[in-house]
């Protein structure tokens, strides 16, 4: 019986370092993010910096363990083969639904997902007990400590709101203290800021931090308790004095230690508070075999009063812990990659989005700039030309970069993330790192003017995912943790191998995943999207998407002259699959940038070309999208079809575009044949219309079912004059390789 514990402990022992892997590779941008977004330092520097912090920040987590070992249920109800079965359940289940978010490409949180694993794993087993003991199921709750489970999730949700306000609120202060000029005022305040930052990140880090670290002593934490307020005026005094005086004899930039400060307390701060979300269930785990070892009964007859105790965790398993972190953080592709992505993503000038819109955000916008023009019409004139003049964007100078963070919005993001996870940790409560991180970061940039009208909408409805994706986080968690649990009880040794089994599947696979990932990301990266690519690119996309196109429009008027409803809802899937498919290609235009070789000027003429074409196959996607769900809405509302010498035209129509862009008989390309019959079909279009007006109530044609036909003649029309463009711009481009071709034949000729 030993040996099968000791077979659940080794093997959760190395689900940990799993955990700690995937933890720390798609957690790193949130502290690694600002400090080489600023570019204030090397990436070596800012990495030995983040290093130290986590290493440091891995010995003050001690007292979060606490979560896993009674934070969210009563350990002393359990006897010590059901409290095993829970942990193992937790770790099974994390692994299961890291890899299907990551399969599915849905964000999630380590800290969300293990404290309801807890909750959902440890339901379960105090369901089974009552079972198997005839108890009553409204008892099960008895199991549960209700207040400490409540303070946590409610810390969690509130974390997100906190961060946000907090975010915007003080950077709102520091822009209008600084402005976007803050090389004018630097020299008069920046030895404040730089001993206020520091200050905050000493009293949250080490002051508030104190007591979770192992290797503290109680004399030494009642020294810092009683003489708080004395070290903070006094750091913060010292501080200023010394960075004005660096500022006034060396012009030392502030900046550059506060930000990296901020990155090390950041990284502090992640490592203190989210540790727990990798080693916490496998350490108590460790602690209860121990006690259990001790103790001389039976798995069965031991109850876990023990895991009740105050316990400083190992020292050693917790550097241990911490140096697996720094390894992946050195070593880790995926963290590199994941670094180099954001970075990329954050310092596009353009309007792609990481969100889309959605109705809520829609509504807040409109709402907000209604309250807006209230406010606006409020304030004197005076205050609002001085604040405007404080929120006035700097002019880049020539062959400048611009950069995806200022100096001061970096400090920022990074002290007051640090501040807030800090806190959270000396409160012995989990929060999502880049839960908060996140709202920090979208707070800092609303209160900047980041928020305007061509983006609000994409940045509120991000922020509303990240709260939606906390509750779906949440009850897929418990509800996988509670079903591996129950499994368990029932299987007993059986179930606990196959799931170890599927765990591992799932780990290999991943790993295979990310491989094959990796394999793509290489293989884009080394695309050289010179004039040749791009023109193959294009005279490949675009025929096949004029094609498809004309034949989809042909189905959809054949399935609603049917009256085939099943048939409009399959093809109103397949359009927005097609709209998508356009929408991603298109975005490729964003990527080409990040080629390592110095494009041509045929190269940026064929990107151009690129982009809009692909704009203009997307407007005719979104046409069709519109098309496919008017005509569905249509027929599932049982609605009247077309009927009569209009219908027939209809379908004639859709006939003539597949025959003349959707053939090659002729010879000619399909572009080249529907370009060169577009005014023909323009004009028969502009026939079908009149009749339909002239003789469309006569035939029992009604109001809805007329607009209807406008749509699908309207269509027909934006596909020709969409293509007709393409067409314009294939031209043109060729037209310019023509001539590039022969200047450099000249050169060449003229040179030998």
């Amino acid at each position: 019986m030993e040996y099968y514990y000791i077979a659940m402990l080794a093997f959760l022992a190395c689900l940990a370092c799993f955990d700690l892997f995937v933890g720390v590779s798609n957690d790193a941008v949130n502290f690694l993010n600002s400090a080489l977004g600023s570019r204030i330092a090397s990436f070596r520097t800012t990495m030995w910096v983040a290093t130290f912090g986590v290493l440091l920040g891995a010995t003050f987590s001690s007292g979060m363990m606490e979560i896993a070992r009674s934070g969210v249920f009563h350990p002393q109800m359990f006897n010590f083969t059901e409290i095993m079965v829970i942990f193992f359940a937790v770790m099974i289940a994390d692994i299961v639904l890291l890899d299907t978010f990551n399969s599915l490409g849905l964000p999630t949180s380590t800290t969300v997902s293990i404290v309801f694993e807890l909750l959902g794993s440890a339901i379960a087993a105090a369901a089974f007990k009552l079972y198997m003991e005839g108890g009553s199921f409204q008892l099960i709750f008895d199991y549960i400590n209700t207040s400490k489970s409540l303070t946590i999730i409610s810390g969690i949700l509130i974390s997100v709101v906190v961060a946000f306000f907090s975010g915007a609120v003080v950077q709102y202060i520091m822009r209008l203290i600084f402005s976007f000029h803050y090389e004018r005022v630097y020299p008069w305040f920046g030895g404040v800021f730089g001993g206020m930052s520091i200050t905050a990140i000493a009293y949250f880090l080490v002051m508030k931090g104190a007591k979770g670290a192992s290797f503290m002593r109680p004399e030494w934490i009642e020294w810092i308790d009683a003489n708080t307020k004395m070290l903070v005026i006094a750091l913060f005094i010292g501080f200023s004095v010394l960075f004005q005086v660096l500022i006034m004899v060396s012009k030392f930039n502030i900046f550059k230690v506060v930000i990296l400060a901020g990155t090390f307390s950041l990284a502090f701060a992640f490592a203190g508070n989210d540790l727990v979300n990798f080693v916490g269930v496998p350490l108590a785990a460790y602690d209860s075999f121990r006690e259990w070892q001790a103790s001389g009964l039976s798995p069965d007859a031991l109850m876990m009063d023990g895991l009740l105790k105050p316990t400083k965790a190992n020292t050693f398993f917790l550097l241990a812990s911490g140096l697996v972190m720094v390894l992946t953080l050195w070593f880790s592709r995926k963290a590199h990659r994941v670094l180099q992505t954001a970075l990329s993503l954050s310092a596009q000038q353009s309007d792609h989005e990481q969100f889309g819109s959605s109705i809520p955000g829609r509504v807040i916008v409109r709402a907000s700039m209604g309250l807006g023009s209230i406010i606006n019409q409020i304030i004197p004139g005076v205050v609002k030309e001085g604040i405007d003049s404080r929120f006035k964007r700097r002019r880049l100078k020539r062959g400048e970069e611009p950069l995806p963070f200022d100096y001061v919005r970096a400090s920022v993001n990074l002290v007051l993330s640090a501040a807030l996870i800090s806190s959270a940790t000396s409160l012995q409560l989990p929060l999502s790192t880049t839960y908060v991180t996140f709202m920090v970061a979208m707070g800092s940039s609303f209160a900047d003017g980041a928020w305007d009208r061509e983006t609000a909408v994409y940045r509120i409805s991000g922020v509303l995912t990240v709260i939606s994706g906390w509750f779906v986080t949440a009850f897929s968690a418990s509800t996988l943790a509670a079903l591996v649990c129950i499994l368990i009880f029932f299987g007993g040794g059986v179930a606990a191998f196959g799931l170890a089994i599927l765990a591992s599947f799932l780990l290999v696979r991943s790993n295979l995943r990310f491989k094959q990932q990796e394999m793509d990301y290489k293989a884009e990266q080394a695309v050289r999207y010179d004039v040749d690519k791009i023109k193959d690119m294009l005279q490949t996309r675009v025929e096949e998407s004029l094609i498809n196109t004309v034949h989809m429009y042909n189905n959809i008027v054949e399935n609603f002259l049917n009256d085939n409803e099943s048939g409009l809802r399959h093809l109103k899937l397949k359009a927005n699959e097609d709209f998508d498919r356009l929408t991603a290609e298109r975005a490729i235009y964003y990527r080409m940038n990040n080629t390592a070789y110095r494009p041509t000027k045929a190269d940026v003429d064929a990107r151009y070309s690129y982009f809009r074409a692909f704009t203009n196959m997307r407007d005719v996607g979104r046409s069709m999208q519109n098309l496919a769900r008017l005509a569905k809405d249509h027929i599932a509302n049982r609605h009247r079809t077309f009927q009569g010498e209009l219908s027939q035209d209809l379908a004639d129509l859709s006939q003539l575009l597949i025959v003349v862009a959707g053939s090659h008989h002729s010879g000619r390309s399909s572009l080249d044949e529907l370009d060169k019959h577009s005014q023909s079909l323009l004009a028969r279009i502009e026939t079908i219309q009149e009749k339909l007006l002239l003789t469309g109530p006569d035939n029992g044609f009604s109001a809805r079912g007329c607009e209807l036909y406008l749509s699908f003649l309207l269509f027909a029309r934006e596909l020709i004059n969409h293509y007709q463009i393409i067409a314009m711009l294939s031209r043109k481009f060729e037209n310019s390789l023509e001539t590039t071709n022969a200047s450099a034949e000249t050169s060449t000729v003229k040179a030998s």
